[in-house]
């Protein structure tokens, strides 16, 4: 890969699209790209961090077990995503496991070499700061929602955080099923098979063969303002 095909696989705002081709060249040179199977777990939740990974292609399903057993859906990350890098920074166990929903590609940096790159370009660790920060902005506001939204507002705040940041605009990543949703968003899925029914009657969705689609943006919007 050159560094000029690297460019065009990052959107604009992930940690590395800011970096000349000199940087994106440093960074294939010190890293390993991997190609990814269907299902393939990349991360393990309690493993060491010895490594962090950038996205290249494809989605990688981001989720944790807690101790009594129940998996939380954090994130689906797409090409120009980061993952891993906590448990790099901190030399603690990953808090998380990462699968590649299905084939695709990404760069495998070990800890030793990017602590290398950053020294020789701190400004991307300006960059990973920053996302880093906003991951947490994300997080305050999925506690808030948990506390202070019912179930349809709630889940509108999901689906819209879901497809806001994506590349594929409104239409949800694909293969992402009604219970998967469940579990990212913390709702039954009875209760998420009843609130998406109403909201197809409705037409504020579309459900075409497990996929969902936003018809009106902005009628969710009011949705994921309404409180309680």
């Amino acid at each position: 890969m050159t560094p000029a095909e690297l460019a065009a696989q990052l959107p604009k705002g992930s940690v590395f699209s800011e970096c000349d081709d000199s940087q994106l060249a440093d960074l294939l040179s010190i890293g390993t790209l991997q190609t990814t199977k269907a299902n393939e777990e990349i991360l393990r939740q309690g493993d060491e961090g010895t490594s962090l990974i950038l996205v290249l292609d494809g989605v990688v399903r981001v989720s944790m077990v807690t101790p009594n057993g129940r998996e939380i859906i954090l994130d689906y990350a797409e090409a120009g995503a980061v993952l891993g890098e906590i448990a790099v920074l901190d030399d603690q166990p990953r808090t998380a496991s990462a699968i590649a929903m299905w084939a695709g590609r990404l760069l495998r940096i070990s800890r030793t070499h990017f602590f290398g790159f950053i020294e020789r370009h701190p400004k991307v660790a300006i960059r990973l700061l920053r996302e880093m920060a906003r991951r947490l902005r994300e997080s305050d506001m999925t506690i808030e929602s948990d506390r202070a939204f019912t179930t349809g507002p709630r889940l509108a705040r999901y689906l819209k955080r879901l497809t806001d940041q994506k590349v594929h605009g409104t239409r949800l990543t694909r293969d992402l099923s009604q219970s998967e949703l469940g579990s990212f968003v913390g709702i039954s899925r009875e209760n998420i098979n009843r609130q998406l029914a109403a909201w197809a009657s409705e037409g504020v969705i579309e459900l075409t063969q497990g996929k969902i689609r936003i018809i009106d943006p902005d009628y969710l919007t009011q949705i994921a303002e309404a409180a309680d």
